[in-house]
């Protein structure tokens, strides 16, 4: 038995029974079951949990918003559930700070193993590893305390938005592709990426830099990528 605490949110109770069940089946025995938003977002206050497995399609206030207010006080990783198979509506999910999405119909022991390598990537960020932190121009990010500064004030970063940053300051003034950043932060084919990762990286300008029209770290090679550099090295 391990000792992680999963929150499902879903309000169809034949769901989460059956997700709860394939949790079980995988070794998950900390299952906090909730049919409405709001009291997710109150009790994923209180007991903290390692994932979530979140319904789009909620009585009281959509996923998306459910996870937006979560956000405001936890990076656990958010697994989306949901019966809309449009694209843009999973890059809304993945913009407002989801780590993964599928939609319905979906095969319970899928979502299970979904959760297993969520919380390994969440192990992995948290790992100790000493690393210095990278410091570019007045940006610094510490990347064993997963936390980015900009004259010395904290930037309230997403999981996803971190790991951009993170993934473009370990390669700095080294042009990256979507396609690669895709593939490193989402864990996934990058076919049709583009829109995510753009959507990303327009949130990231917007607490990075000081005009983000204007850009000065994180800088667009038209047809080619990201990079970041130091703005006050010529």
């Amino acid at each position: 038995m391990n000792a992680y605490r999963i929150m499902v949110v879903d309000d169809e109770p034949d769901i989460l029974d059956l997700l709860e069940k394939a949790l079980h089946i995988e070794g998950f025995h900390d299952i906090i079951k909730m049919d409405n938003g709001m009291a997710a977002v109150d009790t994923c206050r209180k007991i903290q949990p390692d994932v979530i497995v979140l319904d789009v399609m909620l009585p009281d206030m959509d996923g998306y918003e459910v996870c937006k207010q979560i956000r405001q006080f936890s990076h656990c990783p958010i697994l989306f559930l949901s019966s809309k198979n449009d694209e843009l509506d999973k890059i809304l999910g993945l913009a407002v700070g989801g780590d993964d999405y599928v939609t319905k119909p979906f095969s319970p022991k899928e979502i299970a193993y979904r959760v297993k390598a969520q919380l390994r990537r969440a192990a992995y960020r948290q790992s100790p590893a000493n690393h210095e932190p990278i410091k570019i121009g007045a940006l610094t990010i510490d990347t064993d305390g997963c936390r980015a500064t900009k004259d010395g004030k904290d930037m309230e970063l997403t999981a996803k938005e971190f790991e951009i940053l993170r993934c473009l300051a370990e390669n700095q003034g080294r042009v990256i592709s979507r396609e690669r950043l895709y593939e490193t932060i989402w864990n996934e084919d990058s076919l049709g990426c583009d829109n995510t990762v753009m959507v990303h990286i327009r949130h990231l300008r917007e607490k990075l830099e000081s005009d983000p029209n204007s850009p000065q770290y994180l800088i667009t090679r038209k047809g080619l990528g990201y990079k970041l550099v130091n703005p006050y090295e010529k």
